[in-house]
This record gives structure tokens, sequence and C-alpha cells, in this order.
């Protein structure tokens, strides 16, 4: 294999690995992060694909932090020009690199963070952290509206408008009415269908 192209194997491995280790939050706030990371830095897929990501993620069953890792590392490796197979070990790479930190400091944290629960300095830093996770998630929701997602009023106003309307009809959906998620994913996808096929 071409050194330069194996690098990218060491590239997702310290990538996801960092996400791992500072995405607090759970998936969702992971999402901002790694879009900042595979999109934007790395350039390894466009933001429609990591779209496209975030929603096979959350369709398919398992976290949505570590589904979006492993088809992130699938495409990363895809788009980089090489095989069926090395993909699937690029799939492989990001996904163990993005649980190792936690499986890590679970194992070492886990007895101490028992017996410390209530101490004020470790409620100080939870403190600390809930805030810092919400941000994390209104940036994964703000990175994802773009006009490779939701088109613009000059360029397709047809595709835009539909767009807002199922953006606020989900969130409308999920947050007033109590509907599933899943079946709020299933009828945005049916609507997109009919209206912008």
């Amino acid at each position: 294999m071409n050194p330069y192209k194996a690098m990218i194997f060491l590239q997702l491995f310290i990538t996801f690995f960092q996400i791992g280790l500072f995405g607090f939050g759970g998936g969702y706030g992971m999402l901002s992060l790694i879009q900042g990371e595979v999109v934007h830095h790395w350039h390894w897929m466009t933001t429609s694909e990591f779209t496209d990501i975030v929603a096979i993620s959350q369709m398919t069953p398992g976290p949505i932090g570590i589904n979006s890792a492993t088809y992130c590392g699938y495409t990363a490796i895809h788009n980089a020009g090489m095989g069926e197979g090395m993909a699937v070990l690029g799939s492989c790479v990001a996904t163990f690199a993005l649980v190792l930190p936690s499986l890590i400091l679970m194992m070492l944290i886990a007895k101490l963070f028992i017996k410390h629960m209530k101490h004020p300095v470790v409620q100080a830093v939870f403190a600390g952290l809930r805030p810092a996770v919400v941000g994390l998630l209104a940036a994964a929701t703000l990175l994802l509206c773009t006009a490779e997602n939701f088109s613009t009023p000059k360029e397709n106003p047809w595709q835009f408008w539909i767009s807002i309307f199922l953006f606020v009809a989900t969130f409308v959906g999920t947050k007033v009415f109590k509907v599933n998620p899943i079946r709020m994913i299933l009828m945005a996808g049916f609507a997109g269908l009919l209206l912008l096929y």
C-alpha cells in the first residue's frame, strides 16, 4: 500500500480517538466535533455526505456517535480511492478509536467516581459540563443548517421552503406532540420523496 494512502488510517485513528476523548454529551454532542474534523479539517467528505451519514446513523441500531464514526471511516477511505476491504478496515479503525477513550477512562475512574460522586469538586465539574453539552448539541444542529442540506431561496425556492417546513414540523412533532423520532424520520423521508423527487 502507498505510504501516503496508509497515513489516512493513522489520521482516522488519532482524529476519532480525540473525538472520543472530548466528546462529552454522547453521540449527539459528538456530531459537531465529527463534522468539524471529517468535513472541514480533513475534507474526507462533503457536508452533504456527512448529513446522509447522520441520517443513516439515526435510523440504524446503536448509538449515533459510534454509527457515525463507522460510516465516516468507511466513507473517508472510499473517497480516498481505496477498495471495499480497505473501506471496511477504515470503519473498524474509526469505531475502535472512538470507543477506546471511553473504555479506558471508565475502567480507570468508575471506582473513584462512585466513591467521590458527592464531593463538591466533582459536582462543580459536572455543573460546568452540562452547559457545554447543550452547546455541543446546538452546534451540531446549526452546523447542519447549510445550503447543501436546505438549498437557498434563490437557488431552489421549492426545496428551501419544503426543507424549512420539514425542519419546523419535525421539531414541533418531537418536542410538542412527543412523536417518536423514528416515526418522524420515516414521515420526513416519505414527505421528501413525495415533494422533492
